[in-house]
Order: C-alpha cells, then structure tokens, then sequence
C-alpha cells in the first residue's frame, strides 16, 4: 500500500524537497512537452491526409480505374475527411480533458472529496475508479453519437437506432462494472497486501483475465449484442471446411453474425483461443462475395494464425504490460510523480488508485510515439497473411473480395503516404493488391 509520510522540518527534509521539487518540475515539463509534440504530430497528420485525399478525390487511380466507379471513389474521399475532421475534433477535446484531469487538478479534487465523503480505504479507492470511468465516458458520449448518427448516417452506414445504441451502451456499462470492478478490487488488494512486488502478482492477475477473455469472448459476450446463427448455405460451408481442413485448422463452428443490425461495413473474423476458436462472417459480407472470394478473405485469416501472428501479439502484449505493470510498480512510490501530474498524493491514506489512473492518462502521451513502430509490424503481419492467402487460393479472387470491401466500407484508395505509415494497421490498397498480384504470377 502506498503511503506519503510528511517529513520533518529539518536540513535533510530541506535537501529532500528541493529534489522533490525538481523531479516534480521535470516531469510536467517532460509530460507537457511530450504532449505538445504528439498532438502537434497528430493534428499535422490529419490535415495532410484530409488535404491529399481531397487533391485526389475526383480522379480514380490507374490501378482502380476498371473495378472502382468515381462515385464510389468520392463517397470514399468524403467519408474519409468527415472522419479526419471529427478526428480533430476529438484530438482537442482529449488534449483539454487530459490536461484538466492532470495539470489542472481534477483528478486531485475527485479523490480530495471522495476522501472527505468515504475516507481512505478500499471503497474509496473502487469508487475514485469507478468515478473516473464514469466521468470520461460521459464526457466522449456527445461525440460518439455525433460520430453514430451524423457521420455513418450521412455516408448511409449507420443502421442503429438511438433505442438500440442506448442498450448497447447499458449492456457495455452492465460487463464493465461486473468484470472490471472485481479485477481493480484484486488490483488494488494486491498493492496493499502483497509487499513491493505486488506489481509482478497483479501482472500475472491481468494476463490470466486477458486470456480468460479470448476463452469467453466469443460464447458468451458476443452473443449479447449480435445474433450468431450456424452457417447454413451448405455449398460454402463445404467450401469453407475443405479450405480449413486443407490449411489444416479446425474451429468450433461457422457461423453468420447479424452485422447488419447496427452497420453497413463488412467483415469476417476468426476468433477465440484454443478449442473456443470459431468463424463468424459478417451477414453484409456474405451477401456482398462470392463463394470464392469469400473463401479468399478467410484464407487471409487463417494465415494470420498459421504465422503465430495472434500468438505474437499476445506475447508482445504480455511483455509491454509486464514493463507498464512494473514501472507502476516503482512510480506508485515516487511523490515527484504525482505532484508532477498536478495531484497531491495522500497523506495517511493509500495512492494506490491514484497512481493507476495517472499511470493510465499519461501512458498514451509517451506511447504514440510507438504508434508507427506497431502499425509496421501489422502491415507486416497482413502482407504475410495475404501471401497465404494467395498460395491456398486465389489471388485475384482475393484482389476482387478487398476491392468489394474497399468500396462497401468507403475506405479511401488515396490516403496520404505519411499519414499511412504512420497509423495504418493495414497496408494501403494499391500497396497491398500490387504486391497480392506481384505474388500470383
């Protein structure tokens, strides 16, 4: 449990609070500096890929000239700057709650009166949590019904009504509190009882509840919000069990999500973890595809477990957390490091919540910065799976089934090279089809 205990007036408390002052100094200036940069970064970004993918909004590339309408290629562009645009929207509104919540001190005056009202003990610490979820997501409601009901209703995506995003949202909050307060409990339990490695216990317990998830995801909370029906057109189930049998996987069953009840967009996904691992296709995806292209974009999932990709990536999840968990660990200790971030740690009563949630709001500022390092390896990770694809079946039914889905999801065939490299988890059309043709020959 983490405790702040007030020094005494004397010439080492003299010593100690010079040093306290400037590593508490450098931090707000380190966070703010860092803060500056990335959201300057961000915001000069969004403004080259807005400007270049209107440069080339009347204009279909050569590649795409035969397979893409220009009407299709404009909504694409449009849709694309509108989201641009909202983005920079929210780039400000994040920038100006972080900072209130941080240098501002409302995290500070959220836990002073919670500690006046509770006192300081576990409850308090749950319900300063709790308040912060609470708080931030009444705060990002405004722009996620603008972004619902304005920009997916204008390009004719959004198919959800006000009733139906409200019960999701209530289904959302209901999960959250059932399976995210017990886990901050067991937290925060953890940094009170089990002595200075308390960080290492806590890891183990967040990445058996991560794994957990990938077990239950798929049987039991997605089946909350979508419909998940068996499979039934019994020429592409065929189809689609000679194509996993022939990659040599199995899955627990096939089945047709009810996608279209909230979204126009299209997709497939092959999902859980172990015996739990199920294929769910889009019902717009399977409306859109032939037998062949859609046996194309299942291959190209596949490939990504045949690559260890998903493995990987737990790997590498459970390597950073293990770093994040750990470097808490230390930070949660340090008074420099809440004075810092504009609050006043306790006292005569734990930190332990505080020192999660700072770690948490400031953790994204100094993390973009790897934002392009992830985003490679993913496009990395899709060339790859594209690869397999087009050995186990068909490049251009492959080329043709992305195409589709370029233009039913409005995804832009122009985005701004910068701004790909450094967001895009996937590569860019012309990128991605040049080289799935380049391999096909």
């Amino acid at each position: 449990m983490v405790r702040i205990v007030a020094d005494g007036l004397n010439l080492g408390a003299m010593s100690d609070s010079s040093y306290l002052y400037s590593s508490s100094w450098i931090l707000t200036a380190t966070f703010t500096l860092a803060l500056a940069i990335s959201t300057t970064l961000k915001v000069w970004l969004s403004i080259r890929q807005a400007r270049h993918v209107a440069l080339h909004r009347n204009i279909v590339p050569t590649a795409f000239f035969q397979n893409v309408p220009l009407s299709a290629h404009r909504k694409a562009a449009d849709y694309t700057i509108a989201k641009t645009r909202t983005g920079l929207l929210e780039i400000a509104i994040s920038v100006v709650v972080l900072v209130a919540w941080t240098l501002l001190g409302g995290l500070s005056a959220l836990n002073s009166a919670l500690l006046q009202s509770l006192g300081g003990g576990m409850i308090q610490q749950i319900a300063l949590l709790a308040s912060f979820v609470l708080i931030s997501g009444l705060l990002d409601l405004p722009l996620a019904l603008y972004q619902t009901f304005v920009i997916e209703e204008r390009f004719g995506f959004n198919k959800m009504t006000l009733r139906l995003w409200l019960i999701d949202l209530g289904k959302s909050c209901l999960i959250g509190a059932l399976v995210g307060l017990p886990i901050a409990a067991l937290i925060l339990w953890l940094m009170g009882a089990a002595g200075n490695q308390w960080w290492l216990w806590a890891w183990c317990v967040w990445m058996g509840f991560n794994l957990m998830l990938l077990l239950i995801y798929p049987a039991f909370i997605a089946p909350m919000f979508n419909k998940f029906t068996p499979l039934d057109d019994e020429l592409l189930r065929a189809r689609v069990t000679a194509l996993m049998h022939r990659c040599g996987f199995a899955a627990k069953g096939l089945f047709v999500m009810d996608g279209s009840k909230r979204s126009a967009h299209a997709n497939a996904y092959f999902t859980g973890f172990g015996a739990a691992k199920r294929v769910v296709f889009y019902d717009t995806l399977l409306a859109r595809l032939s037998a062949a292209e859609v046996d194309a974009v299942l291959a190209h999932e596949l490939g990504h477990f045949r690559h260890w990709h998903i493995g990987k990536r737990i790997l590498m999840m459970f390597g950073l957390s293990l770093l994040c968990f750990s470097l808490v660990g230390w930070l949660a200790n340090q008074v420099w490091f809440y004075q810092g971030l504009g609050v006043e740690p306790n006292l005569n009563a734990p930190n332990d919540g505080l020192a999660l949630l700072l770690f948490m709001l400031s953790l994204p500022v100094f993390g973009f910065f790897l934002t392009p390092i992830l985003a490679s390896l993913s496009r990395r990770h899709e060339f790859e799976a594209d690869a397999y694809a087009v050995a186990k079946t068909s490049g251009p039914d492959l080329c043709t089934a992305l195409l589709k889905l370029y233009e039913d999801n409005a995804a832009t065939l122009t985005p701004d090279p910068v701004y790909a490299k450094v967001y895009y988890s996937h590569p860019p059309a012309s990128e991605r089809l040049a080289r799935i043709t380049l391999q096909n020959r």
